[in-house]
């Protein structure tokens, strides 16, 4: 009776087995013809050229518009006059506010939605005391023959110039686009949560005129290079941002007595601030794998080698487990919930002066469907002591989801697919802002996927020391931005 039982146990371990094996010898990329991509013509050479101009201009945003020097706009608006003469002769162009700029490239049907191309002029400072640091000047826009070097080529004038270099290309051609083409350059996306920002200010004057667009590409994903021995060998994963996390800071403060240092109470305004720090960080939101974030595994995962494929065919069994690793490790935390980011503190003016008021400042970055009350609600549920005072300093609710089976969408998947079988496409939630949210109030379609190479090393220095672009990535950046105007721009 035991080795019937025992021979039945063994039997249907190895059932399971085969099964499992059969599932994970299956669970490989869908196999679909996404055709060749288009040949097309670019002079990197000269767009080389143009990228270390636009970069040798510092056009910085700063959260006080006093401090912003406009004339470096007026500067980069010349320079891009004078390098794109076609776009200058033949693109509606218009100055929004102080220095956001509208292009509109006139389609030949006016009863189809509108395309648009977004980026950002302006480009974070050059932190003080840390200009020496720099390989090349910061704003050198210095090219090695490897690389171009300076604020703004990862963070987004390699994009916005892109742009630009497709469609003076495409003009050259003779191309018409069915669609209107709009290319709408905000001047103030680095300013973090900025209500009344340019590219508020350019979806205001679209809505004012009653236009809808299609579709909106801005920043926000990239190609990185995925190469992890006898897993995933020498492929890239295209990442393209549907939805983006929202902002907030909250200050919140505890009033005191305070007095001498030499005569303390037990405990002193900041330290009832640490009790209110050590209960937000050990009370963190709820997190949940999102779909968007299943595919992005699962399309991970059918690419991975065969042994590993035997794991990650079986990824909605897994959830539980894929979470309680995820919640261990910050980065992929992140991706699961929303933060609490505890960043400063501030109390007594002087060490032997016990403080009147302490105060914590702290970020939290939403997950999509989590507002800004929600997260305030949190505050006062997670904090034990009830005699807080919150205020919320800065806000930007977390975006709209945008869909994966639009036709926008599949354009970019076509593309990046077009362009190497080896690619991965996934949806996936950027941890940052952009520009690109601030459209939803006229748009469905909102996409964040900047097509050039660049590994994590490189994306590190992004509104850091030394930031840089592959010269190899620049003339397939440009062709993207060509095949996919061709096509977005297009009826069907």
């Amino acid at each position: 009776m035991k080795k019937a039982v025992r021979y039945s146990i063994l039997g249907a371990a190895g059932a399971l087995a085969g099964i499992n094996a059969f599932r994970a010898a299956k669970f490989v990329p869908e196999k679909k013809d996404w055709g060749t991509p288009t040949q097309e013509n670019v002079d990197v050479e000269k767009a080389c050229e143009h990228l270390s101009k636009a970069i040798s201009i510092p056009t910085v945003s700063y959260p006080e518009k006093e401090k912003v020097d406009f004339t470096q706009f007026d500067k980069f608006h010349a320079f891009l006059d004078e390098a794109f003469p076609l776009i200058h002769e033949k693109l509606e162009k218009e100055v929004i506010t102080e220095a956001s700029l509208i292009y509109r490239w006139k389609g030949s049907r006016s009863d189809l939605d509108p395309i648009a191309l977004l980026a950002h002029q302006d480009v974070v400072p050059i932190s003080r005391g840390t200009e020496d640091d720099w390989t090349h000047p910061g704003f050198s826009g210095f090219n090695d023959g490897e690389f171009i070097w300076g604020r703004g080529a990862l963070d987004m004038k390699n994009h916005l110039m892109g742009v630009m270099e497709a469609v003076e290309t495409l003009l050259e051609e003779g191309f018409e686009p069915e669609r209107d083409v709009y290319l709408l350059f905000g001047q103030d996306e680095e300013v973090v949560a900025n209500e009344t920002g340019g590219a508020k200010s350019i979806m205001e004057t679209l809505k004012a005129r009653g236009i809808h667009l299609d579709s909106v590409i801005d920043e926000g994903g990239a190609m990185l290079p995925v190469n992890v021995k006898g897993v995933l060998n020498n492929k890239f994963l295209c990442g393209i941002g549907i939805a983006e996390k929202g902002y907030a800071d909250f200050e919140i403060s505890i009033n005191a007595k305070g007095g001498h240092s030499s005569q303390p109470p037990k405990h002193s305004a900041v330290g009832e601030l640490a009790g209110v720090i050590r209960d937000l960080e050990n009370h963190q939101f709820s997190s949940e794998l999102r779909p968007f974030l299943v595919d992005l595994f699962e399309n991970i995962g059918r690419n991975c080698t065969y042994p590993v494929r035997l794991v990650t065919c079986n990824l909605p069994a897994l959830k539980p487990v894929m979470k309680a690793v995820m919640k261990q490790i910050p980065p992929a935390a992140s991706m699961i919930r929303t933060t609490t980011g505890v960043t400063m503190v501030s109390g007594s003016p002087a060490a032997n002066v016990l403080p009147q008021k302490a105060t914590v400042t702290v970020n939290f970055r939403m997950m999509p469907g989590v507002t800004t009350e929600d997260v305030e609600k949190h505050i006062r549920k997670s904090v034990r002591n009830k005699d807080i005072e919150i205020k919320c300093l800065k806000k930007k609710e977390a975006s709209a989801i945008s869909p994966t089976d639009s036709r926008p969408f599949k354009i970019i998947e076509e593309l990046c697919m077009q362009e190497s079988s080896d690619n991965i496409v996934a949806p996936y939630l950027v941890m940052g802002g952009t520009d690109a949210c601030t459209y939803e109030p006229i748009c469905e379609n909102i996409y964040r996927y900047s097509p050039y190479r660049a590994g994590v090393d490189l994306l590190l220095c992004t509104h850091g020391t030394n930031e840089r672009i592959p010269i190899s990535s620049i003339g397939p950046g440009i062709a993207f931005f060509k095949r996919y105007i061709r096509k977005a721009s297009a009826e069907n």
